[in-house]
Formats: structure tokens, C-alpha cells, sequence
């Protein structure tokens, strides 16, 4: 004789959490879901999706660090090529001689050449 099913309603649902809680509470719930003869691959499963998940962290953790320091090495580029640029501007002739006169300096470019002295 086949058992008789019966259609599925919305207070089943209510049921079923109720009898889950129950279960959870006595520590039956494994039991009840007939998980014994396949707990060693639910349990594999389990921790191969949770090394998926600590992986990827890891993943998105160091792209984001790549990300925070390509843009840190884009600024000091642009502050390297500025350093760059003051440093040639101040290193030539004219602007020396004329940031000397302007602090009041005596300090002027040679007239005439040096003179070498001969032992």
C-alpha cells in the first residue's frame, strides 16, 4: 500500500522550522536528515567551500593593496618628475646668478678664466 501524500501548505512551513528548532535544540536535526551514511562528504564539502571563500579574501585583499599602491606610485611619479624638473630649472647659470643678486650676494661668474698654478 503507497502512503498518502498530501498536498504542501504554507503552515507546513511553520511545522517545519518549529520541528528543525526542536531538533537543532535536542542535537537531532542530523540525525532526522538521515546525514550519517554521508556526513564525511558533507563535511569535505563544507570545508572546501569554506577555503574557497578564506581564498578569496585573500584574493580581493591583495588587489586592493595593489590597487592603493599603484596609485600612491602614480603620485610620487608625478611628484619625482616635478622634483626633476625644479632641480634642473635651479641648476642653470642665469637662474644662479640671478637668485645671487637677488639675496644680495657679491658672488658674480668669472670674467676671466683660471689661472692654473704650475708646480
Amino acid at each position: 500500500m503507497e502512503p498518502v501524500r498530501t498536498k504542501w501548505k504554507i503552515a507546513d512551513l511553520g511545522t517545519l522550522i518549529k520541528n528543525s528548532i526542536t531538533a537543532i535544540m535536542r542535537g537531532e536535526l542530523l540525525l532526522r536528515m538521515n546525514v550519517g551514511k554521508n556526513f564525511a562528504k558533507y563535511l569535505f564539502t563544507f570545508l572546501l567551500l569554506a577555503l574557497l571563500i578564506l581564498f578569496n579574501l585573500a584574493v580581493e585583499d591583495t588587489l586592493s593593496k595593489v590597487e592603493r599602491n599603484k596609485l600612491a606610485l602614480k603620485e610620487l611619479e608625478i611628484l619625482y618628475s616635478d622634483k626633476t624638473f625644479q632641480v634642473a630649472s635651479m641648476s642653470r647659470r642665469s637662474s644662479i646668478a640671478k637668485r645671487l643678486a637677488d639675496m644680495g650676494s657679491e658672488v658674480q661668474e668669472p670674467s676671466s678664466p683660471a689661472t692654473v698654478l704650475e708646480k
